[in-house]
């Protein structure tokens, strides 16, 4: 599997940050050579850190951060360091948070990383961070032949109001890790940790959460496949045609590092992930063409479970509108916001800039044109006149390409909307087309074809009073009407090279109604 580091939506709420590396370790731009000054000040204290290696000696091969979590010094933020292996520095009074990562053996030992949440400055203070404290972390996937990736550990500790981070990234698996000090609170530390390995065939992301009063001291895992759930993610490309896109995953929940690998497409990547971290975000992108922007697709809070397969296709057909998680029109007064995606993918992903060529739409008031908008698909603003009126709404997206591309969609919808007194959503729909199709969006020729149709937005959830499916097979010149039956068309796919259009009608049980039509929605092969 090619692999690239780390993902490009890595880190989340940092605060402080230690990177540990085979070859050593590189100071953090605010490390000092030498202590603060130690004259005396009032509410401050002189706290000494002793940093010894896993022979007992001490140790310049470290990396020490103290933050302030609450009290006079809850502001402060020091990484002091000195070649003895001892330094000193003067802090005013308060909750601090240290953490610590030494550097074994050159790097090629690993790092050891050592974590106190919870260190009450009352009085001048020592403390000895100890490598030979700590324990492995030893979480490795079922697949003996597996190579790592990176990993990341995060602690998060609570105290009142103040919430305060710390985390490591390795890209070596020779992690030891370790809890300094007293408990804290109860439930007020929480820690991630997140590794990711690779065969050939598979990707593994292995995730795990901790809430308690200690940081971790060691970690073994070692789950069997049952354990894991798998996530396929599927790519598409046009008939004829071959690209490179970038897969993006990671845990929805929490701070974290993810992976990013590139996939070819049509093509498939694979990762085995642990339900235990929660759901998961998928991140898919396609590069532009020169000098335009990559479209990048989402699929966020992906859910898994132990045993079980989730598969995500994207830049896929029957590419159209789609309302999922939005209300695609809304009234704020006299004014009309119009955001509904003409390009969402045949799983309903949403591009971020789909290639077009001509995208306009246009709004009618009792019958009159109010105006035109060009640009994003989907995508105007408008000004209108207060009162009611009724209200008719057109919009269209053209391109031109190779097969698969659903070279023009329309949706044009009417209601009726009165002035508002804030933003209240206007009812419209919006039909999605979900057959079965190969990775180059196409279908068999020749063959009885299940398609299936779902109603999204006002007209969802039992609101439709009517709907109608219609298909063409010379690029919308003539129709014929499907009937709809347990929620899916039939239809006879023409020969091989043919484009299929689908076009629906709908009207909900408010009399809103629905236009729909994808020109050349899928082809035969």
């Amino acid at each position: 599997m090619n692999t690239a580091s780390v993902s490009r939506r890595n880190i989340l709420r940092t605060l402080t940050l230690a990177v540990a590396v085979a070859g050593g370790m590189t100071p953090g731009p605010d490390a000092t050579a030498s202590a603060a000054p130690l004259d005396p000040e009032p509410g401050t204290y002189l706290l000494t850190i002793r940093h010894l290696d896993r022979t007992g000696r001490p140790t310049d091969a470290y990396r020490t951060t103290v933050t302030g979590v609450s009290g006079p010094g809850a502001d402060q933020v020091a990484q002091p360091h000195d070649a003895s292996g001892t330094v000193t520095v003067r802090l005013p009074e308060g909750r601090y948070m240290l953490e610590s990562s030494l550097t074994a053996g050159g790097g090629d030992g690993g790092t050891d990383w050592i974590v106190q949440p919870r260190l009450d400055l009352d009085r001048d203070t020592t403390v000895t961070v100890d490598a030979r404290t700590t324990a492995p972390v030893d979480v490795r996937p079922p697949a003996s032949s597996a190579d790592f990736l990176h990993a990341g550990m995060f602690v998060e500790v609570t105290h009142g109001d103040a919430v305060r981070l710390a985390n490591l990234i390795t890209s070596t698996p020779h992690l030891r890790v370790a809890h300094l000090g007293p408990d804290a609170e109860p439930g007020s530390v929480r820690q991630w940790y997140d590794a990711y390995w690779t065969t050939a065939t598979t990707g593994y992301a292995l995730g795990y959460t901790f809430t308690g009063t200690r940081a971790l001291t060691g970690l073994t895992r070692r789950p069997s496949p049952q354990d894991l759930a798998t996530v396929r993610i599927r790519g598409a490309a046009r008939p004829g045609t071959t690209g490179t896109a970038s897969v993006d995953l990671q845990p929805s929940a929490g701070p974290t590092v993810g992976v990013s690998r590139t996939l070819a497409t049509p093509g498939a990547a694979t990762y085995l992930v642990t339900p235990g971290r929660g759901t998961w975000d998928l991140t898919f992108t396609v590069p532009g063409a020169p000098g335009a922007a990559d479209n990048r697709y989402t699929a966020d809070g992906v859910a898994v479970r132990a045993g079980g397969t989730t598969t995500h296709t994207f830049d896929n057909a029957v590419f159209g509108p789609e309302l999922t998680a939005r209300h695609g029109v809304v009234r704020d007064g006299d004014t009309l916001t119009v955001d509904v995606p003409l390009l969402a993918d045949g799983d309903g992903h949403v591009p971020s800039s789909p290639p077009y060529d001509t995208a306009s739409t246009t709004l009618y008031r009792d019958g009159v044109r109010v105006a035109t908008r060009s640009g994003m698909p989907g995508h105007a603003e408008f000004a209108v006149p207060p009162g009611r009126a009724a209200y008719r709404l057109t919009s269209t997206v053209t391109r031109q390409g190779a097969p698969g591309t659903a070279t023009r969609v329309t949706a044009s919808w009417t209601f009726t909307s009165a002035t508002t007194t804030g933003p209240t959503p206007v009812p419209v729909s919006v039909v999605r087309f979900s057959p079965p199709l190969g990775p180059t969006g196409t279908a068999v020729a020749d063959t009885v074809f299940r398609v299936p149709v779902t109603v999204r937005g006002a007209a969802a959830d039992g609101r439709t009073h009517a709907l109608s499916v219609s298909v063409s097979t010379d690029g919308g010149v003539s129709w014929t009407r499907l009937p709809v039956e347990r929620g899916a068309v039939t239809i006879r796919n023409p020969r091989a090279g043919t484009g299929v259009s689908l076009r629906a009608d709908l009207t909900d049980v408010a009399g809103n109604t629905l236009t729909q039509t994808v020109v050349d929605a899928y082809h035969t092969r």
